[in-house]
């Protein structure tokens, strides 16, 4: 991080201090978010996310599988839907990059958060700024939580405009069997954008804490990484079903919820309390770590 972006402004006289303290925080959130979508690598994480819609688009349309030819779940439940539907296609590209590449690049930013900084000799430049060790995690977290909705985005803004391309748009047969409307249906994508960047989100509290332990960027996405493999290897095991509901990735896929009629709840509010469970211990670790270490060494 260039120094100059983080140098203190001084603020007009006739600013209140709460507004003082508001101006700061902008400045250092916006100069966070130019570093992220301006650093080569998460700009070519983010090309690999618009291309892959593109991708399944154009295999789907040249190897067209039969109506209702998709498999029980995950994944395969989108894939004989395509054809019928453009939307459905938004829905696969989600399903199918939330297995591994959506969580790269989440650990690609969230390595880079602490880590980086500690690694390249600017986080100690920066914690000069008089901003507070607090107030900068939770900027950078909050860095982290609008990569994951504009990652999410990007993908199912792409999927539907290539699935609205390639394939009919039109009412939304549900996964249930029930047909809703077109505005109907696009709502229900955009509850499930959010509900995955919240998953995703989640996995970024992981990597910050991660961050914070080290001065190697590349270890912590390996690490997040692992947890990734690590977690879905295990729920996909029987044998240790106890454990799935406690799993980070265990309910990232029950976004289809939403595509039943009626929806289904119960799924989505114990995902979202997951996620929330999970961010609340691992934002609050780093913090602690921050507060005590002395991470700038």
């Amino acid at each position: 991080m260039s120094t100059a972006s983080a140098a203190p402004v001084q603020p007009p006289a006739n600013l209140p201090p709460l507004a003082a303290k508001l101006r700061h925080w902008l400045r250092l959130f916006c100069s966070e978010i130019r570093i992220v979508y301006l650093r080569p690598r998460n700009i070519a994480m983010l090309g690999v996310l618009a291309v892959a819609p593109i991708f399944l688009g154009i295999v789907l349309r040249v190897n067209a599988p039969p109506p209702g030819s998709g498999g029980p779940s995950g994944a395969g439940e989108f894939i004989g839907q395509v054809t019928d539907n453009g939307v459905f296609l938004s829905l696969l590209s989600i399903a199918v990059l939330i297995t591994l590449v959506l969580p790269l690049a989440v650990a690609v930013v969230a390595g880079d958060s602490v880590a980086g900084e500690a690694g390249l000799g600017t986080l100690r430049t920066l914690l000069t700024v008089p901003v507070g060790r607090t107030r900068l995690l939770l900027t950078k977290f909050a860095m982290i939580v609008v990569f994951c909705f504009s990652a999410c985005v990007l993908v199912a803004g792409i999927g539907l405009a290539v699935g609205a391309l390639l394939f009919p748009v039109g009412p939304v047969t549900m996964l249930s069997g029930d047909t809703v409307s077109l505005a109907d249906g696009l709502g229900r994508l955009a509850l499930i954008v959010v509900y995955v960047s919240c998953g995703l989100a989640c996995l970024g509290a992981i990597g910050l804490a991660l961050s914070t332990l080290t001065q190697h960027a590349i270890g912590v996405m390996a690490a997040v990484l692992v947890i990734v493999v690590v977690s879905q290897i295990l729920d996909a095991v029987s044998q240790v079903a106890v454990i799935h509901p406690y799993l980070p990735t265990h309910y990232w896929l029950a976004f289809d919820s939403l595509l039943r009629t009626p929806i289904t709840w119960s799924p989505i509010w114990h995902g979202l309390l997951s996620f929330a469970v999970y961010t609340v211990i691992f934002v609050g670790l780093a913090l602690a770590r921050i507060r005590s270490a002395n991470v700038t060494s």
